[in-house]
C-alpha cells in the first residue's frame, strides 16, 4: 500500500506469464538476483503474497528502528533465519519447509548474492533439495530492468526503467522422484530451472562459478589495485 504506488509512478513495469503462476497451494519460487530491487518489484508484480528469507536481525532489533524494521520485513513478506549457526544451510531449508507447509508461495535465490557484474551464475542446490522434500512444484522467475532502476533512483535521476518480471512454466519434478538426498539429482534440477532462468532473461550464464566466488575474485583484484597505488613499483603511479 506504501511502496507499491512509488514503484509503479517511478518505472514501467512488465509482467508475462501469469498463467504459470499458481492460484492456490505451496510453490517455490527460483529466481535471478540482479540487485536489491528484485524481492521488491516481485512481490509487487505477482497476485499472490511471496514470501522470502531474511535474516533474524531485522526482526530482533531494540528501539523505534527495530519496531520499524520489523514492520516493514515482515510486512513485505520476510520470514526470519538464523545465518549466525553452524549450520545455517539446514536453518533455510527448516524455515523453507515451515513456509511450504502452510501451503504459502516462497521464493528463493539460488545463486546465493547478488550478481556482481550483471551476470547470472552458478545455482546452489538447496532450492531443489527443498522443493524435493517438500514435494512443491519450481517456478523459474526472471526479472530485469531493476539494477538500472535502482541505479537511477539512488541518484535522484528520474526513472521510467521498464522492469519485467517473467513467470516461467513450473518445472516437472517426476524425472526425479523418489531421489530426495540425492545430490546428483539436486544438481540436475538446479542445472535446468538455472538455464530456464537465463533463456528469460538473456544474461550470460557463468556456469561453473558461484557468484560469491567471483566476488571474491573481484575484491581481491581491487586490494591489489589499492596497494599498487599505496606502494607503487618503481616509482611509478
Amino acid at each position: 500500500m506504501l511502496i507499491g504506488p512509488f514503484l509503479r509512478a517511478t518505472s514501467r513495469t512488465t509482467t508475462t506469464g501469469q498463467e504459470n503462476f499458481p492460484v492456490s497451494g505451496a510453490a517455490l519460487l527460483v529466481g535471478n538476483h540482479y540487485s536489491v530491487g528484485d524481492w521488491l518489484f516481485t512481490v509487487l508484480l505477482l497476485p499472490r503474497r511471496v514470501t522470502f528469507l531474511a535474516k533474524s536481525d531485522y526482526f530482533t532489533g531494540t528501539g523505534i528502528r527495530g519496531v520499524l524494521s520489523r514492520w516493514f520485513f515482515a510486512g513485505t513478506g520476510q520470514h526470519p533465519i538464523d545465518r549466525t549457526n553452524a549450520d545455517a544451510a539446514q536453518a533455510a531449508l527448516n524455515a523453507g519447509m515451515e513456509v511450504l507447509s502452510a501451503g504459502q508461495v516462497l521464493c528463493m535465490y539460488p545463486e546465493g548474492t547478488r550478481s556482481p557484474d550483471g551476470r547470472l551464475f552458478r545455482g546452489k542446490t538447496g532450492p531443489a533439495r527443498l522443493a524435493l522434500r517438500a514435494g512443491v512444484p519450481i517456478i523459474p522467475v526472471g526479472v530485469s530492468g531493476t539494477g538500472e532502476y535502482v541505479r537511477k533512483i539512488s541518484r535522484l535521476r528520474r526513472s521510467r526503467v521498464e522492469v519485467r518480471v517473467m513467470i516461467g512454466e513450473p518445472l516437472d519434478l517426476t524425472p526425479w522422484a523418489g531421489r530426495e538426498g540425492d545430490r546428483a539429482a539436486e544438481r540436475e534440477i538446479t542445472d535446468e530451472f538455472m538455464r530456464r532462468i537465463q533463456a528469460m532473461t538473456g544474461q550470460d550464464y557463468v556456469h561453473d562459478t558461484y557468484g560469491a566466488d567471483m566476488k571474491k575474485r573481484y575484491e581481491a583484484v581491487r586490494r591489489a589495485g589499492r596497494n599498487l597505488l599505496d606502494h607503487p613499483v618503481d616509482g611509478q603511479r
